[in-house]
């Protein structure tokens, strides 16, 4: 199913899809992941891991997980998001956003939580769009010394 942009929104399908996913991550977020940080969240919940394409390119991509939370409640979390900078004002974020938010629904989740540098006002205003709520100030919680927004968002 694809977009007024040609943007066809598939779920993660293989390991041959890890680098497009790598790649885009690596360009567009302050902290650097090893390819262990991937397969853990891609591998344990392949079914929250989605792919934004244009083709045969890969735009788009968001990778979450979704477990017990104080052994009360079902907790998703979004680890990473990003969008190829030419590919930006299309929507292509909040759809990915929204994919995996009702993958989590499909997977009883209660909440939803992410972090985000508090100086990144466009995915702040994404997921605010969305519904999230702010939640705590993480203080030097990158590497890069940013304090970072937890985000929640109360499905239930």
């Amino acid at each position: 199913p694809g977009d007024s942009h040609g943007i066809c929104y598939v779920r993660y399908e293989s390991e041959l899809q890890m680098p497009w996913i790598m790649r885009l991550i690596t360009k567009d977020l302050s902290e650097p992941y090893s390819i262990y940080t991937y397969r853990y969240f891609i591998h344990n919940w392949p079914q929250l891991c989605f792919l934004a394409m244009v083709g045969q390119e890969c735009v788009g991509a968001i990778v979450c997980k979704l477990d017990m939370h104080k052994k009360m409640f079902r907790r998703g979390y979004i680890a990473m998001l990003a969008v190829d900078s030419k590919h930006r004002r299309k929507s292509i974020g909040t759809n990915l956003v929204k994919k995996a938010i009702y993958a989590m629904v499909e997977g009883d989740c209660d909440e939803v939580v992410l972090e985000t540098e508090i100086t990144n006002k466009s995915a702040l205003k994404l997921y605010e769009n969305l519904g999230f709520v702010r939640d705590k100030r993480l203080f030097r919680y990158y590497l890069n010394g940013v304090d970072a927004l937890r985000l929640k968002l109360w499905l239930r």
